[in-house]
């Protein structure tokens, strides 16, 4: 069975006083919590990890950033490697989120240099994939996806796949409001698994966590999740506020019982 995997991407807010304000509130929220059953990890900005990995001292959370640079070291002004990234505590990394796709120019090569990094480092890739509404309207985002999933994944062996997990966001989703519905987010997680297995094989891809991101909130998550190839969410505006957080991944927690 697929450990549910909920993971709060806060991408260019709180400082690190807020920072550490909301990860002790959502530890009086989510303390009841079993870290075996699920996988709650937060994703602060760079300059939040050291603060946010202390403050999580012995809750059921772990930490997680948002992007990574794929040189050990090096005079790249500006980048973060997954050395340092282990060293502030992190144990997930988000790589080629459609924001970093949309403004920074990221591309499945950028993203296939990121994603051997982090496995060569022993950190877990949350690898992201999706279609713009443009390519969805055109009947593309099955080519969308296989062509993100092998572009991104290209050279990683099977035994180094063990370690991924897949976050597909329809990017017509992100931050609009809209939400794929739950037979949408189950067509396209299958179509994913199905592609891993012509990759890496049915066993394998059948064990691969895929993550649903875009718009979740406390009020679809429990439908998201019902979906057999679902295994999580990757939360972004409503991982910045306790409740609404807090709320998802109780429901998400509930739905697995």
């Amino acid at each position: 069975m697929r450990k549910t995997i909920i993971a709060g991407n806060w991408k260019m807010y709180k400082t690190i006083s807020e920072a550490i304000e909301l990860v002790n509130a959502l530890k009086r929220e989510l303390f009841k919590l079993d870290g075996d059953d699920i996988d709650i990890v937060l994703c602060p900005p760079f300059t939040a990890l050291s603060n946010v990995f202390e403050t999580l001292a012995e809750s059921n959370m772990q930490l997680g950033a948002q992007d990574v640079f794929w040189e050990e070291e090096g005079a790249f002004t500006g980048e973060v490697s997954c050395r340092m990234l282990k060293d502030a505590g992190c144990k997930f990394v988000i790589i080629g989120h459609s924001e970093r796709r949309q403004y920074f120019g990221e591309t499945n090569e950028s993203v296939n240099k990121k994603v051997k990094a982090v496995l060569k480092e022993g950190l877990v890739p949350i690898m992201c994939v999706g279609e713009t509404i443009g390519e969805r309207e055109r009947g593309l985002t099955f080519e969308v996806l296989e062509n993100h999933l092998k572009g991104g994944l290209k050279d990683i062996s099977a035994q180094e796949a063990e370690n991924l997990v897949i976050a597909y966001e329809p990017v017509w989703a992100i931050g609009t409001g809209k939400t794929a519905t739950p037979d949408q987010a189950q067509e396209a997680h299958k179509y994913i698994r199905r592609t891993l297995a012509t990759m890496y094989g049915s066993e394998l891809a059948s064990s691969i966590r895929i993550q649903y991101g875009g718009s979740v909130k406390a009020e679809n998550i429990s439908g998201i999740m019902q979906q057999e190839d679902v295994d999580g969410a990757l939360v972004g505006g409503a991982s910045l506020k306790t409740e609404s957080f807090a709320a998802i991944v109780k429901k998400a927690s509930e739905v697995i019982k």
